[in-house]
């Protein structure tokens, strides 16, 4: 048994509980006996948990991460505030200005599965980026139901482990509100959840539950790499099944790269329905919105309500575009700031400005860059052997049409959430409650 936190019988905010908790409770929740359960007989994923566990052992992290109420409604607020962002002609029109031709034009599927991805600090949450393809929300569904109550102070907080069944069902009820948008009362027979080279992706056993998930609604469904998919007479097919709506997890967004030209050419002729799109893409993830996040006089202007502008300025750090007129106050401002690639994903070629080299700076002058104001990662402390381990932490909040779905927690060492930490890996968020509201004394462990 770990160390408990602090006792809980003097006065404490929420926030310092959390604190203490992430400090002081090493305990394993994880279940790996619920987990490899879930896989194999509900999931029907037979030889899924050892094949998790053998080529990759960090994808689960071996406990929880906790938040306040008043930080999961802070967060909420900010997705919400970014919908009405996206709602507004002026915004809309400043994003496909630079987007490539045919984002703009809105298919009709709103993009399925919003990643808002927070650092929290000291002022609350920091939204550092959106994702509009994030992996991992069907692991952490099942993640989360494999949890057990680690030590009586976790007990003593009632920490609500919720059926997935509801969770699962949002997500179905997101397919299918995607298809009705663009399809109507059409039926939706055919998804093909598409990626290159999909069975040596990473989370490709996500794939595969998606899969199954989907077969339980009706809906066949195929996995493929997008140079498998072909037009006939108007109709996207996957060998001799014609494909009725895609779940895209390409990294290519807008769809530029040769490869994908059959797919992009079906989704501008309204071939297929593909979700998440380049419209999507556009409006929401492309890295170059993050400085009018910040810029409260331009949401003024193009009319946004006082509240959203209120509430983006607290939750956004300040960004600007990388240019060289601006190379020397770049550099004198670097320790401060994160270079991020306007286009990209999962921390690929985007660094800390502390970190740089003279060499890479100039590097960055001559791509397409911005640069955000840091907002340093909490931690979390993880047991790793007989050792204690702290670990950075970032909250993922999944949301379709401005309502959260889920919160998941991905803990790292380094710069980046590459899932090669010992110790590291998703792990599931549940808010606790307030210290007000908990017994009078918890006992020591």
């Amino acid at each position: 048994m770990s160390p408990p936190p602090s006792s809980l019988n003097t006065p404490i905010s929420a926030r310092e509980l959390i604190t203490r908790l992430h400090r002081d409770c090493l305990c394993v929740s994880l279940d790996a006996a619920r987990l490899r359960m879930a896989l194999e007989s509900e999931w029907q994923a037979h030889g899924m948990y050892e094949s998790i566990v053998a080529s990759r052992p960090n994808l689960f992290a071996p406990t929880t991460v906790y938040i306040t109420a008043q930080q999961a409604e802070r967060m909420h607020a900010i997705v919400r505030a970014v919908e009405t962002l996206s709602d507004n002609a002026a915004y809309a029109a400043h994003a496909f200005a630079r987007a490539p031709v045919g984002s703009a034009q809105r298919p009709g599927a709103h993009g399925a599965f919003l990643g808002f991805d927070f650092h929290l600090d000291d002022d609350g949450p920091k939204l550092i980026e959106i994702n509009t393809n994030p992996g991992g929300a069907l692991l952490n569904v099942i993640l989360r139901a494999a949890q057990q109550a680690c030590c009586r102070e976790a007990q003593a907080l009632a920490i609500d482990i919720s059926p997935i069944e509801k969770i699962e069902q949002s997500f179905l009820d997101m397919f299918a509100t995607e298809w009705r948008a663009q399809r109507g009362t059409q039926p939706l027979r055919t998804i093909a959840i598409v990626d290159a080279h999909p069975h040596e992706q990473y989370l490709y056993p996500e794939f595969q539950l998606y899969a199954h998930l989907f077969a339980r609604a009706g809906w066949q469904t195929i996995i493929c790499d997008p140079g498998d998919l072909r037009v006939n007479t108007g109709r996207v097919m996957h060998a001799d099944v014609e494909i009725d709506l895609i779940y895209n997890r390409l990294t290519d967004f807008y769809l530029q790269a040769e490869a994908h030209q059959v797919l992009r050419t079906a989704y501008l002729a309204d071939q297929v329905v593909l979700t998440p799109n380049p419209h999507a893409y556009a409006l929401y993830a492309d890295k170059r919105n993050l400085p009018i996040f910040s810029d409260a006089e331009q949401l003024a202007a193009w009319g946004l309500p006082s509240d959203v502008i209120d509430t983006l300025q607290a939750g956004v750090p300040k960004a600007r575009h990388v240019d060289p007129v601006h190379a020397d106050s770049l550099w004198q401002e670097r320790g401060g700031l994160f270079f991020k690639p306007a286009i990209g994903y999962g921390s690929r070629a985007a660094y800390r400005g502390d970190k740089l080299t003279r060499r890479v700076f100039a590097e960055i002058l001559k791509g397409e860059y911005i640069a955000q104001a840091i907002a340093p990662p909490s931690e979390r402390h993880v047991r790793v052997g007989e050792q204690a381990v702290a670990l950075k932490l970032d909250i993922r909040c999944l949301a379709y049409r401005g309502e959260a779905q889920l919160m998941s927690a991905r803990l790292y060492q380094g710069q980046t959430t590459n899932f090669r930490t010992p110790g590291g890996g998703f792990a599931p968020v549940f808010t606790v409650r307030d210290p007000d509201h908990l017994p009078s004394a918890v006992p020591a462990a």
